[in-house]
């Protein structure tokens, strides 16, 4: 939000000045992001006056001016201004001057043969309006040779404020003087409410069909009004708020907004037709806003309407078929009070932003209804002139008096800082609370208040954080304890392994579009504010977010992608730790050696999440290879492993296509999941490392080649083998794959067996390797002959 210096005092009976403002708002919890002043960049401007002004010998529509600027002698300037005469006084900028509406820099030139030394400048080239036609006209008193900037008091400090969404009362700039009093910088000025009864009925009839979405609507009508320009000093208060000003009506409308956080409205009474109602809209209806755009509506919004149709988007955008015009002599003023969270979902799902959502959605002053509309009938009568009705109030809004505990001894405890409580007492007086013994009301402005903390939170920033003590905490004597849990250290394992893979850590949102959790078993937790429809739902697998973060790199030509993310997943059941992991693009890039480029496999997969299974220290020696990876993965091209079928430690390979198209991953991509919380923990007694042992004797390794089933896992064959004898077999692993054309499915298995006090006979082998052919059989495979 900004405002200038000028309009806060206002407000601010104050002789701070802007640093040491900046300073104390910060301090406060209102972040100064910018300070600036117009005035800097017209400083080189000066007031000067034309003396002659002939016509150009070149060109018609170029005059030769001799200009004074108080310096001595005058000078020469080529002007096309029709208005440039003599006598006129303007503004001058000579040769180095920058021009900041033009973005030139002045410089001595001919034009047709004759020398300018500088320009006579217009309202656009200075940006203090839109006119272009014609050179700043000034009183012909106006000193001669002075600073332009000083003359017309635009040396006037700008702040640009950031308003936290909990504080909406610091959405208008009384509210933000009401902080600074607080604080001591200023005494807050009292609000001058104007008394106008009316002189009339209201003509307009004003009803609430539903008081969910608009509780309250208070409004009148102004006649024989004249919507001619604002005021000098009102349009130069919104161009500091980076508003441009477009007529009184309007840009009233827009200032009692940005001075005491009150939104209102103004329609043209004779674009209107029949009672004017706050009502639901109805599925499929239109409007054509304010912005020029046309937006369908739903039953779930909230507009002002009438029999005609709808003419504002409730509390967000007013309707283009009854602005303001310069015709306009007669306006219905609203004042209303519209829910905030039928706001926010309104403008979510219409992608609407104005100065008006980001109020009522934070929640206006249900109080301030009558004053409101009772200062902005003032200052329309006061500029526009006219009549105004007698106030029409439909509806009630949400008033009630919050109480809250009040105990002086919790900002110590909670805050940090020892005040006395007679200060504290004064310092939520100074903000608007009222101070009952034991419990103190929130003002009707402070939405936000809803417990004692807040109530700590007011007198510590006021204080200042910066007065809170640095205090070290205590601690034994002696070395510290590990304070790392077992979650933590085995996350950090997990992330150490990953990165000396060559995998990228990424870190996405825990939010994702209500379709991408669709594919992977829907979302059980909602947000009832999100960001956007895109970030609705708390994600059930960490492979969205990936997904999209690999297809952003690919995107941006990125060849090879390894990424992981160690997050959590949400489900029903509550929160679960989880890695996922994602490989896409080539595994090896082309080379003379190998020829193209190489795509990842299943297989890459399962390398990366048995080694970071075993950086996580689970038992892998013991995990076994389940086939039904469930919906969400490939039918052919994925599997499970886990210690058994009801413990389930990790999901590879491809996502099923369906997913892999809808999710739009890039072609090739593999992906897996860890799931962290179901890693048995280390036993007590295996912390550390046995003593190694070298076998004093050499093993033997024998090949077996078995013709096996389609059906048969190649892992049950090996776990078969090796629970033939699991002290004399250390090893068993598949070396060779073999189908010929027609045939049945060969696999070749490399068995290591370890001798122990001596060597074994010839008989010991033949018997372990009948034992090996045996444990096969039983499995339906058979030795290759």
């Amino acid at each position: 939000m900004k405002f200038s210096l000028g309009w806060l005092k206002a407000h601010l009976d104050t002789d701070a000045d802007a640093g040491t403002i900046a300073e104390a708002l910060t301090r406060i919890g209102l972040e100064v992001e910018g300070v600036a002043n117009p005035a800097d960049a017209l400083k080189p401007f000066k007031i000067a006056r034309v003396l002659t002004a002939e016509r150009h010998p070149q060109a018609d529509k170029l005059q030769v001016l001799t200009v004074d600027t108080g310096d001595g002698e005058p000078l020469q300037v080529v002007c096309g201004a029709p208005n440039a005469r003599a006598g006129l006084v303007g503004v001058f900028g000579g040769p180095g001057t920058y021009v900041p509406g033009s973005e030139i820099t002045l410089k001595k030139a001919t034009i047709r043969g004759v020398e300018s030394n500088g320009m006579m400048c217009s309202s656009r080239e200075l940006e203090l309006g839109d006119d272009h036609d014609g050179i700043v006209e000034l009183p012909s008193e106006a000193p001669v040779g002075s600073s332009f900037a000083e003359y017309a008091g635009l040396d006037d400090a700008v702040f640009d404020v950031a308003v936290t969404p909990n504080r909406q009362d610091c959405m208008g700039v009384r509210g933000i003087a009401r902080d600074l009093a607080a604080t001591g910088l200023g005494t807050l000025k009292p609000l001058d409410v104007p008394n106008i009864e009316g002189s009339f009925d209201n003509p307009v009839e004003i009803r609430i069909e539903d008081p969910d979405g608009c509780p309250a609507f208070h409004g009148r009508t102004v006649r024989g009004l004249t919507n001619g320009a604002s005021p000098e000093w009102m349009q130069r208060r919104l161009k500091a708020a980076g508003q441009r000003p477009i007529s009184a009506l309007i840009d009233i409308t827009n200032y009692v907004m940005f001075d005491l956080g009150r939104p209102s409205h103004a329609y043209d009474v004779k674009a209107l037709s029949g009672a004017v109602v706050g009502r639901r809209a109805y599925d499929g209806e239109t409007v054509v806003a304010l912005n020029g755009k046309q937006y369908s509506l739903t039953s779930e919004m909230t507009v002002i309407a009438d029999d005609n149709g709808v003419h504002d988007i409730g509390g967000i955008m007013g309707g283009e078929h009854s602005g303001m015009s310069p015709a306009t002599t007669e306006v219905l003023l609203e004042v209303a009070y519209f829910t905030p969270e039928r706001i926010a979902r309104t403008g979510q799902k219409l992608g609407l932003t104005s100065d008006a959502r980001s109020r009522f959605e934070r929640g206006v002053d249900p109080t301030f209804l009558d004053d409101g509309l009772a200062v902005l009938t003032g200052l329309i009568l006061d500029i526009c002139g006219g009549e105004a009705s007698r106030v029409t109030r439909a509806g009630e809004p949400p008033v009630g008096a919050k109480r809250v505990a009040f105990n002086p001894a919790r900002t110590l405890a909670l805050g940090g800082i020892d005040v006395p409580a007679a200060e504290q007492t004064a310092i939520l007086e100074r903000l608007g609370f009222i101070v009952d013994g034991g419990e103190v009301v929130a003002p009707s402005w402070r939405r936000d208040i809803d417990g004692p903390a807040d109530l700590v939170e007011e007198v510590t920033r006021i204080v200042g954080y910066d007065a809170i003590p640095s205090t070290p905490l205590s601690r034994a004597n002696g070395v510290a304890k590990p304070t790392a849990t077992r979650s933590q250290k085995v996350e950090r394992r997990i992330r150490r392994a990953a990165v000396a893979r060559g995998l990228d850590e990424a870190v996405t949102w825990s939010f994702i579009g209500e379709d991408e959790a669709a594919h992977f078993g829907g979302a059980p937790h909602m947000l009832a504010n999100p960001i956007s429809e895109e970030m609705k739902a708390m994600r059930p697998s960490m492979l969205p977010g990936l997904i999209a973060a690999a297809r952003r790199n690919a995107d941006r030509g990125a060849i090879t992608i390894r990424l992981f993310e160690v997050g959590r997943r949400y489900l029903a059941e509550g929160e679960r730790p989880t890695v996922g992991l994602l490989l896409a693009g080539e595994r090896n890039p082309r080379h003379w050696q190998s020829g193209k480029g190489q795509g990842f496999s299943a297989f890459d997969a399962k390398a990366e999440v048995l080694a970071l299974l075993d950086a996580a220290g689970a038992p892998i020696a013991n995990l076994q290879l389940l086939m039904d990876a469930g919906p969400t993965w490939h039918p052919g091209r994925s599997a499970k492993l886990g210690l058994g079928a009801k413990t389930i430690l990790a999901a590879f390979g491809e996502l099923h296509p369906r997913i892999a198209k809808a999710l739009d991953a890039p072609a090739g991509t593999v992906v897996a999941e860890l799931f962290l919380d179901a890693i048995p923990p280390a036993r007590l007694g295996a912390r550390a490392r046995p003593a190694y042992a070298p076998a004093l004797l050499q093993p033997v390794a024998r090949d077996f080649a078995f013709v096996v089933p389609d059906t048969l896992a190649a892992d049950t064959l090996v776990r078969a083998i090796r629970g033939v004898d699991e002290t004399a077999i250390i090893a068993a692993r598949i070396f060779d794959r073999y189908r010929p054309d027609g045939e049945a499915l060969s696999l070749a298995v490399e068995v290591t067996m370890q001798p122990g006090e001596k060597s074994f006979t010839d008989a010991e082998i033949g018997e372990l390797s009948a034992q090996i052919v045996a444990a096969a059989e039983k499995l339906g495979a058979s030795l290759r002959g």
